[in-house]
């Protein structure tokens, strides 16, 4: 099968936590949690879901003094790094490092005087932690609005050297940064612009995407322009939805790129009236019931003897509908199949499969 390999933008690599980000490190999937971050129980809830989904950092909110306290509590009780979203107030920034913070999102450029930088800027280094420039076209600085008129692509990389320089004068290097906009065409320009300029590792996002359907749609879009590109080394797909809704859609942008294969990744056909059973139904129940895994695994499930046989020999596990229903393992028929069992064998298959990748993997 013809795997088109995307040779990636060179960038320094930075480390938030365990998790490398840049360089060739695999590009990482985010979220950001949407629960009070006061309520430890539900913000741990949340986090523990978006890893089970996958996540491999997750971020949290610290809007608050009492917030930071908080979050001294969650990072004790999760594994994945967390990133904390800090805005203005730097001695915030200063408490969650010391609380155990893995990267501090914060513009440098909006905590205002010289010596809170500087006072951020030794902290991270003295706590090893990497700091998250985040430029949003929405909130760019009153005097760049001016000259531009209003939020273009050269604006938001205006904005994003601004803070940038704040860190290289000094003697920061380990950042990242992102350049959202709500606008697809502005975010790719102004990612694209950027790449060119910095070594640092880029975070993609298409900020205020929208809900589940439309959000999904147009990030998959604007990141898959930058992705397809080269550019990009962390990810987070914005919605109007449950954070582990980002989780997999992120996951799902980036193997269908074939820049990550984590998960079942299954390849079924559209639901057309050559389909001897219910494609849909069949999907919708085996994406549910294998949600858990984590190991990678192509699952063809077509419904019709024209294209099934050929997508199925393909895959790992196919099956192609027909009279009788045909199960291919590795290539090769190995039974038939009645509707009703479809989904039980298919599981079956799937997890047999992933218990001997395991036990070859530790033998």
């Amino acid at each position: 099968m013809l795997h088109h390999e995307i040779p990636r933008r060179k960038s320094r690599q930075i480390k938030v936590g365990n998790v490398l980000v840049g360089g060739d490190a695999p590009i990482s999937v985010q979220t950001m949690t949407n629960t009070e971050t006061c309520d430890v129980e539900a913000t741990v809830a949340q986090i523990e879901r978006a890893v089970r989904a996958g996540a491999d950092l997750v971020r949290v909110s610290v809007p608050s003094m009492e917030a930071a306290e908080a979050f001294g509590e969650i990072k004790k009780r999760v594994a994945v790094p967390l990133i904390t979203d800090i805005h203005f107030d730097y001695k915030i920034a200063l408490r969650v490092a010391e609380l155990g913070a893995d990267c501090l999102r914060i513009n440098p450029g909006n905590i205002g005087r010289e010596d809170r930088v500087r006072a951020v800027v030794q902290s991270a280094k003295d706590h090893g932690i990497p700091i998250r420039i985040g430029v949003n076209a929405g909130s760019l600085e009153k005097d760049l609005q001016q000259k531009y008129g209003e939020p273009t692509p050269q604006a938001m990389v205006e904005s994003a050297l601004r803070h940038i320089d704040i860190l290289e004068r000094l003697d920061f290097p380990d950042f990242k940064i992102s350049l959202k906009a709500s606008e697809i065409f502005m975010t790719v320009e102004a990612y694209k612009l950027l790449a060119e300029r910095i070594e640092q590792p880029l975070h993609l996002g298409i900020t205020e995407a929208g809900g589940l359907r439309a959000g999904s749609v147009k990030s998959a879009i604007g990141l898959g322009l930058l992705l397809s590109q080269g550019i990009g080394d962390t990810i987070r797909v914005s919605l109007a939805a449950d954070p582990v809704e980002e989780v997999k859609v992120g996951f799902d942008i980036l193997k269908s790129l074939h820049l990550r294969s984590k998960g079942v990744n299954i390849i079924a056909c559209p639901s057309c009236s050559r389909q001897n059973f219910d494609v849909i139904k069949v999907v919708n129940a085996l994406e549910t019931r294998l949600e858990d895994i984590l190991e990678h695994l192509d699952v063809a499930v077509i419904g019709c003897v024209v294209n099934g046989p050929g997508e199925a020999r393909e895959a790992d596990i196919g099956l192609a509908g027909g009279a009788p229903n045909l199960l291919y393992l590795e290539g090769k028929p190995a039974g038939k199949v009645s509707e009703d069992d479809i989904v039980e064998e298919i599981e079956k298959q799937v997890r047999q499969r992933i218990a001997v990748l395991k036990a070859k993997a530790t033998s």
